[in-house]
């Protein structure tokens, strides 16, 4: 069978069977999860319709969005790979995201710019927390210290015990006094959101100038202090932290004399939202604006599908009840595109796929304008 005539079969069969599969793919994938998967698809996006190639991988379109997948058969016409990306909700216009992004539960701030121009807007000017995202304002502080020669992409430095964090990101498993360059921190810390990777370069670039970059955010926390304010055995210190604005520096020097929490406190619910990194969706497009010209920007493309532009740069960020995402495009054309969307919901988890759905939406209605 074609892989066209595998997806259409995934898709238009009741349910599906482990012999389409290879014993490989099903040892890392289980058939009961292939299931849930296919049925979340069909529930956002409706009914199946067809399958579109393009380029090298398959888009599959249904009533209401499609998504852009990857599928790979083994002589015998079984899947021995598979990957679903980020669904798209159809979206008939810009103003019709914007009146479905305003409809969702909690805080919501979105920006669609061409240029200096804005195609659309929601609450652009209130700051949000942003989750991972507010790393692009370690990057230009960054890239100045490089520009002005206090700092090269080439410096060497030891990894500290003190830096390390939680996840996401794999530096918080590597060895102590481990050497990496600037540069490749730079690049774990946007392309996969290493956390550890992320509080190295707080250290080395210095919170003070990185708060230049981000008054709002003042001190600017590292993650390990953020989470650590954040577990649950340190409610006394949370709460000292919340009311004592002239004194919250000092009380950070106490978090390092205390043990990372265990990472799935964080992984279920909403925990300490205030206590974040916090931007507006105009503030975040101008980081994006200044940091899109360095390459390992463009390593993690996001949502929107490289082949469609000439340079896709992104870096989004989520926690329960906290989703970024924030993507600058070069159209084929030479335009320029910013695009930012932030949801805040303290009461429950936010529902990722929808928010990447109407995001995605949202870019491929600027596709349909080139």
């Amino acid at each position: 069978m074609t892989p066209e005539a595998v997806l259409e079969k995934l898709f238009t069969s009741k349910e599906p069977e482990e012999e389409w599969f290879t014993s490989e793919f099903l040892a890392q994938v289980p058939i009961a999860q292939i299931q849930l998967i296919l049925a979340g698809i069909k529930s956002q996006l409706g009914t199946y319709q067809k399958v579109e190639s393009k380029e090298q991988d398959y888009v599959i379109i249904f009533s209401r969005g499609s998504v852009p997948t990857s599928i790979s058969l083994n002589d015998q016409g079984q899947i021995s790979g598979l990957l679903f990306k980020s669904v798209i909700v159809n979206v008939e216009n810009l103003e019709a995201a914007v009146a479905s992004l305003k409809a969702l539960p909690g805080k919501v701030s979105f920006i669609v710019k061409e240029g200096e121009t804005v195609l659309a807007a929601l609450n652009t000017t209130t700051p949000l927390a942003v989750g991972s995202a507010f790393k692009l304002a370690i990057l230009k502080a960054l890239k100045s210290q490089i520009a002005t020669g206090q700092r090269s992409w080439e410096d060497v430095v030891q990894l500290q015990p003190t830096w390390k964090s939680l996840p996401s990101g794999m530096l918080q498993n590597w060895p102590d006094k481990s050497f990496l360059t600037v540069q490749t921190l730079a690049t774990l810390m946007i392309s996969v959101s290493d956390n550890t990777a992320t509080d190295s370069l707080i250290n080395i670039v210095g919170r003070e100038a990185i708060e230049t970059v981000s008054p709002r955010n003042r001190p600017f926390l590292t993650t390990r202090e953020a989470f650590i304010l954040k577990g649950s055995s340190n409610r006394n210190l949370l709460e000292r932290y919340r009311h004592s604005n002239e004194q919250r520096r000092t009380i950070l020097t106490e978090t390092e004399k205390l043990p990372l929490p265990n990472v799935n406190e964080f992984t279920s619910k909403p925990v300490a939202l205030d206590v974040e990194w916090f931007f507006t969706v105009e503030e975040l497009c101008d980081l994006m604006t200044d940091v899109a010209d360095l390459p390992l920007m463009s390593i993690n493309p996001g949502i929107a599908n490289p082949q469609d532009w000439e340079r896709v740069v992104f870096k989004g960020g989520s926690e329960p009840g906290v989703m970024n995402l924030t993507t600058w495009l070069k159209a084929k054309n030479g335009k320029q595109y910013c695009i930012a969307a932030t949801w805040n919901n303290s009461n429950a988890p936010v529902d990722e796929s929808q928010f990447a759905g109407l995001y995605g939406g949202a870019i491929a209605n600027l596709v349909n304008r080139l």
